[in-house]
């Protein structure tokens, strides 16, 4: 699994009116200027093709104006909104609101891509500075009582309006988003939906901050390059290097990611550097320094669950589900308990293998064995694969140079599927060096939309990967897509290659399936412009995977970054042998998180322990869910699972809700021929085009003519033999 991509400034107005309090959106009621004053990089569209964001010329002391301008400036757009003599008209209130907000629009839409990707001190202080601006912003707005009265007269009357399916569905989404936000409550209630909606936004901040912080403070330092033994030269020297950024010549440092496996306890011969860095990598979040999260997760907790009660829900969950495909916290239960005895089951026959291989070695260098612990999982299923199927990693990656893997494979793909080809520009301006810009023209040769690619781990950058939206397209506006995918693959020394793990050369599909449904998007109004559930959002992407191992896609582009020779089809054989290899492992840690989120989020209000009950309880949540088998611990730990105090809240679930749905597509394409044009053209049309315009429950059923089953996700992820 990936960190989830994030759209949520694609729309400025839509973000004000989001359900969730940990969206981040603007308003400052304070030295504001006059709109027809500011007259900063954010003031009109970007000049460059596409409206591609001028990076060069935008300073970090360009946002605050921005943002003060262009909240000042759509307040009273809706003020002229609310407060319009004339009766309401799905023109005057609902269209009108979709046009307003087009300065905060760009700036958030550049500002919050920067924080994720490139943080600095000046970007992380505006960060805290303006959260409870931007909360107050979206509550302005979604709390103003004349423009939800306006929106309810035209919801009350809208069967008889004549709009058509689009407009209709526009109005409806609207109304709820606004119901959901607190309008329909009485002032008490608003007040208090205001301030909790302000302290949640500086909580998610903090939690943030102190998440990224705490993966630079936990990296490993390493004295002699002796204890890297496993690592190869490249990585070697990538730690060598690290260590020099942070004035500790002749030292290594081991950065860590954001999940709770790090990937050099596939490597690390020794045993006891393996454990320092997993212990480390669990341990983020709850040791009780600066950046302990604790008490942040208790609180962000409370404040959702007294949100949710006061908006007439009895937990947090089925707040949020009410608003996804799932429904309610009763469907996702029951999917997930169907999955987790199945998963568990398989990675305890993995991890009986994995003890068996310790107990062969062991017995062979005349040592006593040891019992497998959660940082000998990676190390010795490597070789357990390497065993069953004659290869590993280090096989495969002279295969996978990154820059041919894009531009071959990933690229290839969509150019066979979709008929969309690819143009590296060079002369636009970059945010960070290690990035590169493609022009995408669609199947007629027209320009469709730009692509950014930013595939390099670095401090300043949140882990995960993840696809984002620069400028979102839409009718009304006349805009075009500019997207970014984001992957976290460790930088090499100056003049060295950058060779792909196998795992993150799936990744990069996965990623590009999320940029593919942002090229796509075809939409009347900014509101439907990637705004799917969440539990949907995944699906484009998880199908898209399937592409990194066709074989005609796999021969295109995996060849030796040394030689040119094509990889051996041997080689090839076996990678595809083995794609279901540790799946036990891999299912079960998601499905631990999965369910882990559920927990906290099912908790009524009362029983959301302080931060001193944190890690206990999700001790006892794991164990109630029957995950007792220490040797796989959860994707994500409670302090360090960003994606449940942001975007994901209740929704961790989504990737493997819409993995069924994948799963489904998957069979659909190979029983109708693959990679062919007819196939891109149904995919396009049914399922990427349609946004938020139609329910996307209805998407797969209109590709494929039947409801999805969840028997080819059980294939796919090796199950079904449970």
């Amino acid at each position: 699994m990936t960190a989830p991509y994030s759209t949520l400034f694609a729309c400025a107005l839509t973000l004000a009116l989001s359900a969730s309090p940990m969206t981040t959106h603007a308003q400052s009621r304070t030295t504001t200027p006059p709109a027809a004053s500011y007259s900063g990089p954010f003031a009109a569209p970007s000049p460059l093709d596409l409206h591609y964001p001028q990076f060069d010329r935008i300073k970090d002391s360009d946002f605050a104006p921005a943002f003060d301008a262009g909240m000042a400036q759509q307040l009273r757009e809706i003020d002229a909104i609310a407060n319009n003599p004339e009766a309401p008209s799905f023109q005057n209130t609902i269209v009108a609101m979709e046009r307003s907000g087009r300065v905060l629009d760009r700036a958030s839409n550049v500002f919050f891509n920067l924080v994720g990707t490139d943080k600095n001190p000046a970007r992380a202080a505006l960060e805290v500075e303006y959260a409870p601006k931007f909360a107050a912003h979206r509550d302005a707005i979604s709390l103003n009582p004349q423009l939800f009265a306006r929106i309810k007269t035209l919801y009350d009357a809208r069967a008889g309006l004549g709009l058509d399916a689009i407009d209709l569905r526009l109005l409806e989404k609207r109304y709820q988003d606004f119901v959901r936000a607190g309008a329909a409550l009485n002032d008490a209630q608003k007040a208090r939906i205001r301030a909790i909606n302000t302290e949640l936004s500086q909580l998610g901040t903090k939690f943030d901050q102190n998440v990224l912080d705490e993966v630079n403070d936990s990296a490993i330092v390493v004295d002699s390059r002796d204890q890297l033994a496993g690592m190869s030269d490249e990585q070697i020297a990538a730690a060598a290097e690290a260590a020099r950024t942070r004035n500790l010549p002749g030292k290594f440092v081991i950065a860590l990611t954001n999940t709770t496996g790090q990937p050099a306890e596939a490597q690390l011969r020794n045993r006891a550097l393996r454990e320092r860095l997993h212990r480390a990598s669990v341990a983020r979040g709850s040791r009780g320094n600066q950046w302990d999260n604790t008490g942040v997760v208790s609180r962000i907790l409370k404040l959702r669950a007294e949100r949710a009660r006061l908006l007439g829900y009895d937990t947090y969950a089925n707040f949020i589900l009410a608003d996804e495909t799932a429904g309610n916290q009763d469907n996702v239960n029951r999917m997930l308990g169907q999955l987790a005895p199945k998963a568990l089951a398989n990675a305890r026959r993995e991890g009986a293998d994995l003890q068996a291989m310790i107990d062969s070695e062991q017995q062979h260098a005349g040592a006593p064995s040891f019992q497998l612990e959660p940082w000998d999982w990676a190390y010795y299923s490597e070789k357990v694969r390497q065993a069953r199927y004659n290869f590993d990693e280090g096989q495969l990656k002279p295969y996978f140079e990154m820059k041919n893997v894009l531009e071959n494979g990933v690229f290839y793909a969509a150019t066979q599927l979709y008929g969309i080809t690819f143009k590296e520009r060079t002369d636009l301006p970059k945010y960070h060096p290690d990035t590169w810009t493609y022009e995408v023209f669609d199947k007629d040769g027209k320009p469709l939309a730009m692509f950014i690619f930013d595939p390099y781990a670095r401090a300043t950058k949140q882990g995960g990967a993840w696809m984002n939206t620069y400028v979102a397209q839409s009718d009304l506006t006349g805009e075009q897509p500019v997207v970014a995918n984001h992957l976290n693959i460790p930088k090499p020394e100056a003049g060295k290659p950058t060779l792909m793990t196998w795992d993150e050369v799936t990744t990069a599909f996965h990623e590009f399936g999320h940029a593919l449904h942002g090229f796509f998007q075809n939409v009347r109004y900014p509101y439907f412009s990637m705004n799917v559930p969440r539990d949907f959002v995944e699906y484009p992407s998880q199908y898209n995977e399937m592409w990194a191992d066709w074989p005609q896609v796999l021969a295109h582009y995996a060849h030796h970054y040394q030689t040119g020779e094509a990889m051996p089809k041997e080689l090839l054989d076996k990678v595809i042998a083995a794609s279901k290899f540790n799946q036990g492992f891999a299912t079960t840690e998601y499905l631990e998180a999965a369910m882990l989120d559920q927990r906290w989020h099912q908790l009524p209000l009362e029983q959301i322990p302080d931060a001193s009950g944190v890690m206990a309880f999700e001790t006892r949540a794991l164990k109630a869910d029957g995950f007792d088998y220490a040797p796989v611990p959860p994707r994500y730990r409670t302090p360090y699972f960003s994606h449940i105090m942001g975007g994901y809240a209740a929704g961790y679930y989504a990737y493997i809700w819409s993995e069924v749905l994948a799963a489904n597509t998957t069979q659909w394409i190979k029983d109708n021929g693959g990679l062919t044009r007819a196939n891109g053209d149904a995919l396009r049309a049914k399922v990427l085009a349609p946004g938020g315009e139609i329910d996307p429950a209805k998407l797969f059923p209109n590709l494929a003519g039947h409801e999805a089953t969840i028997e080819p996700l059980l294939e796919r992820r090796g199950l079904d033999a449970n």
